[in-house]
C-alpha cells in the first residue's frame, strides 16, 4: 500500500469528516479509498467502454401515460438475456418506481438504459453500472462446474 499525503481546505475537511462519521469509516483514510475507488470506477466509465458489465437501472414512471407499462414490460421481456431481475415499488396512485438488475456486455446494457430513459412519462432514470471480468478460474481446484456460465469479478 502506497501512502498519499494530501492537503484539504476546512469546509472540505468537515465533508469528509461528515461523510466518514455517516458511513460509519473508522479512519478518514478509509472514507478517502472508496471515494477515490467511487471517482475512478465513475470516470472510467465516462470515458471507457468495458466489455462486460454489472448495472443497476432506476426509473420512475407515470402509469396514466397509455400503454406506458405495457411498453415498458415488453423492452424487458426484448432484452431478457440483459436482465437478471426486477422490482417494482408503487409510489402512489400514479407513480412506480423499477429497479432492473442487469448484465451483460456494456454497449447492450447501456442501449438498454437509454432506451427505457428515453420513453415518455419515464423519468429520474439513473444507471449505476460496475465493470467486471467474465472467468472461470478459483482460488481453490474443483469448487464447481461452470458449464457455460463465468465468475463476474469487480475490475478494481
Amino acid at each position: 500500500m502506497q501512502r498519499i499525503t494530501i492537503s484539504v481546505g476546512d469546509k472540505l475537511s468537515a465533508d469528509l469528516e461528515s461523510i466518514r462519521a455517516q458511513r460509519g469509516y473508522q479512519t478518514r483514510s478509509e472514507a478517502v479509498r472508496d471515494l477515490v475507488r467511487d471517482g475512478i470506477d465513475r470516470w472510467q466509465q465516462e470515458n471507457e467502454i468495458a466489455e462486460i458489465c454489472v448495472g443497476n437501472l432506476s426509473y420512475v414512471f407515470d402509469r396514466r401515460i397509455r400503454l406506458l407499462a405495457k411498453r415498458l414490460a415488453e423492452m424487458q421481456h426484448a432484452s431478457h438475456d440483459l436482465i437478471v431481475s426486477s422490482t417494482s415499488v408503487r409510489l402512489d396512485h400514479f407513480y412506480t418506481m423499477d429497479s432492473v438488475l442487469l448484465k451483460g456486455a456494456t454497449t447492450a446494457v447501456r442501449a438498454f438504459a437509454d432506451q427505457v430513459r428515453a420513453e415518455r412519462g419515464v423519468r429520474s432514470g439513473a444507471i449505476n453500472l460496475l465493470r467486471v471480468d467474465a472467468h472461470e478460474h478459483h482460488e481453490e481446484v474443483g469448487l464447481h462446474v461452470h458449464e457455460g456460465q463465468s465468475h463476474l469479478s469487480p475490475t478494481n
